[in-house]
């Protein structure tokens, strides 16, 4: 694990620095609590101050969360990723709750990145100084901080959306790090009197590293959004979900001054909530580095008044992978409006009823891979290659359960995409742009992404082949350098 400067982190400390939120937290040792460097509390003596690189790490080393700067609510910025393939793939599971389900340990975990246990250990110490069940019970414990700050949610519930196995088990990890039980905890900060029912919706803080395009995130799905899926209206983004056999939806509104994303969700399964976090966080792209991204990206003179004019620009990603894929192959060849149409008939015809709805035009789910394996797909009124495409990626995604899920290399995931007839290199690049959050995917024969890239300043017309050379500039954020091109021709 590289180690942090703790000259520059007390300095960032010092000065409250709001770039350095979610990069670091540090350790008091006089008080044994933990903070981000954004704390209003007062400053620790240097002397006082160990430096971690996540909160998990922190907690390990014996801090608790600091109850004023509320750690849990930190913008997450994984600096591992691109360090090892493996280490990502596997904290992605992580986030995705899979050692908080029965029979996920560290070994299953290690079988599903392809490796040992004990290796997988190893790096994870090489690169986080931690253990992937201390990520995990940071996670849990940090998520439960949150649901008893926010939500009016009952013990129990609190317990299983943190992803607890009981209210014991809950009551004793958070005693152990909190050093008091989670009702006084709540006491403490003032949370209305619990109430609960299946159909309640919860309201959560998703944070973000400032700043957010949220004008252009809208855009961007707006022009995508599929009736009876999802909408956008007044500043705001709904959509049905699905989890585990389950249905039920989300909102997503913007608060700028909090730099979060207020995530209303109306769900039947508590459970569920710490993967519907992780799939906001997906979706809307609240993981990006936009600083360090924006920097290297404006080395470009060509692209430097684009990203100047569009601050916080992000990579819009998707809610489920293989829904993703399904509407590329509707929208190869076609205007954006004409894909909505076909999506459209898609939902409306093998979507499954919405029980609980917050909005009379969400009305379906998206089509699961069993039910578009068999589907007979003569009414959606498009190419019959096209169709068995759709048929064919479905029964791919049956076949391979790992296909959309960050437990297979994205190379490999890629190669199994390719191997569909009708799957060619824009659509691979596309899924693996907003699927598989490649942050160097580059679909460089987008007529889109053609036209942008003319109309730079100092640029001739392209072609695939010469814009392909011309990214070579944006590695490795060329998925990116697409958002400010597809910019242009709005």
């Amino acid at each position: 694990m590289d180690a942090l400067d703790p000259e520059i982190c007390y300095r960032a400390l010092q000065t409250r620095d709001p770039r350095f939120d979610g990069r670091l937290f540090v350790g008091v040792i006089s008080t044994g609590i933990y903070c981000r460097p954004i704390c209003p509390a007062r400053t620790p003596k240097r002397e006082h101050c160990r430096f971690f690189a996540g909160s998990a790490a922190a907690q390990a080393a014996g801090f608790r969360a600091c109850l004023r700067c509320r750690p849990e609510i930190a913008p997450e910025l994984p600096g591992w990723r691109g360090t090892s393939n493996t280490v990502s793939r596997a904290l992605a599971l992580i986030a995705d709750g899979f050692l908080d389900r029965e029979g996920g340990t560290v070994e299953t975990l290690a079988t599903r990145v392809g490796m040992g246990a004990r290796q997988l250990r190893r790096l994870f110490d090489q690169h986080l100084g931690v253990t992937p069940v201390a990520i995990a019970q940071s996670r849990r414990l940090l998520f439960a901080k949150q649901l008893l700050h926010d939500t009016s949610l009952s013990m129990t519930e609190v317990a299983l959306g943190g992803g607890f196995g009981s209210v014991r088990r809950f009551n004793h990890a958070f005693r152990s790090l909190y050093h008091r039980s989670p009702r006084a905890l709540r006491r403490a900060a003032t949370v209305a009197t619990p109430k609960s029912s299946a159909t309640a919706p919860v309201v959560l803080h998703v944070p973000y590293r400032p700043p957010y395009d949220w004008i252009g995130m809208l855009h961007y799905l707006q022009a995508r959004a599929i009736d009876g899926l999802e909408m956008v209206e007044d500043g705001l983004y709904r959509r049905s979900i699905t989890h585990e056999g389950l249905a039920g939806c989300v909102t997503i509104e913007h608060s700028a001054n909090a730099h979060c994303l207020l995530a209303t969700i109306r769900f039947p399964s508590v459970r569920a909530l710490q993967a519907i976090v992780s799939r906001i966080r997906h979706q809307f792209d609240l993981e990006a580095d936009v600083d360090a991204i924006a920097a290297h990206l404006s080395k470009d003179q060509a692209l430097a008044p684009l990203i100047a004019a569009r601050p916080g620009l992000r990579a819009p990603g998707c809610w489920d992978g293989f829904e993703l894929a399904v509407r590329a192959v509707l929208g190869q060849q076609i205007s954006l409006a004409a894909a909505r149409r076909l999506g459209a008939i898609l939902v409306d015809l093998w979507g499954e009823h919405l029980p609980h709805s917050d909005h009379p035009r969400l009305t379906r789910t998206f089509p699961t891979a069993r039910c578009l394996a068999t589907a007979d797909l003569r009414r959606l009124g498009m190419p019959a290659a096209r169709k068995a495409t759709i048929t064919t990626l479905a029964q791919t995604a049956l076949a391979n359960p790992s296909l959309f899920t960050p437990a297979v290399p994205i190379e490999e995931r890629l190669a199994c995409l390719r191997a569909i007839p009708g799957i060619g290199a824009w659509t691979a690049n596309y899924i693996a742009l907003r699927a598989f959050r490649e942050p160097d995917a580059f679909p460089a024969t987008d007529l889109g992404l053609l036209s942008g890239a003319g109309r730079l300043k100092g640029e001739g017309r392209h072609n695939a082949a010469s814009l392909l050379r011309r990214s070579e500039a944006w590695q490795p954020w060329r998925a990116y350098a697409a958002q400010y091109l597809w910019t242009v021709n709005r």
